[in-house]
């Protein structure tokens, strides 16, 4: 299932794809968190929607928000955890502090949930006051069960599913600060979308395949095969000390091709167009302001 926060008509909805329409499930003031609620409820949740009778309106005329517009906690990110981007990053002269150019152990921060928006949405570039907004397109991961000290082999137990995330970033601030909080999460730098898809329905998540493009461009290309420290270690690492709640997101990392990789860095600027696609998970397309 594929499900989905949009507007239709002016008002918040939710529900899930089905073919080329979007069946409701959900709307008015509770809409908004409406998948977390599904995410929270599990399987019971999840098949009370699959056997809705909600009426259907046309993928083309509904305008797509977030899944998860509003956040519980902020986004959980990874970094350099593709082992041709951690190389890139490391020569950038951005990678403030790390004495390792391939981490011994998952680099872990968080973007602010205010940092979220939507498919479609305007990324205001213009909040960084260094004019250094690049772009990482990654996999995101919905966890669906409360979690703690969970093993590498029961992992995926507490997946609920998956989303593609545009991981925003402004490098001077990220260089600046000597970490990554500030420069990553500013408001609208993490798009996310356009819809997350159960785990049922993506199989093996390994599988899939990452493209990022810019004004058309092809940027990065990977398979979440590649990651270095994968999906199962990550979820088994964060939990061994804090516990991951339903709706909590993880955004795995980035594979190589990012605008700072280049010589010159290859900054966005105002009317730039975002492409993040991942197998299955749809296109999250996003434009800078």
């Amino acid at each position: 299932m594929k499900l989905i926060t949009f507007e239709i008509d002016g008002n918040v909805a939710a529900g899930f794809v089905d073919g080329d329409d979007a069946v409701v499930c959900a709307e008015g003031a509770q809409a908004r968190k409406a998948v977390l609620d599904v995410v929270a409820g599990g399987r019971e949740a999840g098949d009370a929607w699959r056997g809705a009778s909600g009426r259907r309106v046309a993928l083309g005329d509904i305008r797509l928000l977030a899944p998860i517009p509003d956040p519980l906690r902020d986004i959980f990110c990874v970094g350099k955890n593709y082992y041709a981007h951690a190389a890139e990053f490391h020569s950038s002269g951005f990678d403030s502090g790390a004495k390792e150019e391939v981490p011994s152990h998952p680099v872990v921060f968080t973007k602010a949930t205010t940092s979220v928006c939507g498919p479609g949405d305007v990324v205001r570039g213009s909040l960084d006051p260094t004019h250094s907004v690049d772009y990482e397109g990654e996999l995101g991961v919905v966890i669906g069960t409360r979690c703690f000290q969970v093993s590498r082999a029961s992992a995926y137990d507490h997946v609920f599913g998956y989303v593609a995330i545009n991981d925003v970033t402004s490098r001077e601030l990220q260089k600046a600060h000597n970490q990554w909080v500030i420069g990553k999460g500013i408001d609208t730098f993490c798009p996310m979308g356009p819809w997350i898809a159960t785990a049922d329905e993506v199989g093996d998540v390994k599988a899939l395949e990452l493209i990022t493009e810019i004004n058309g461009e092809e940027r990065q290309r990977a398979k979440v095969a590649d990651l270095i420290f994968d999906i199962p270690t990550l979820i088994a690492t964060m939990s061994r000390t804090m516990t991951l709640l339903p709706g909590d997101i993880i955004a795995t990392g980035t594979p190589v091709g990012v605008g700072i990789g280049f010589k010159p860095p290859k900054y966005l600027a105002a009317d730039d167009r975002m492409r993040v696609s991942i197998t299955g998970l749809g296109t999250l397309e996003n434009t800078i302001g």
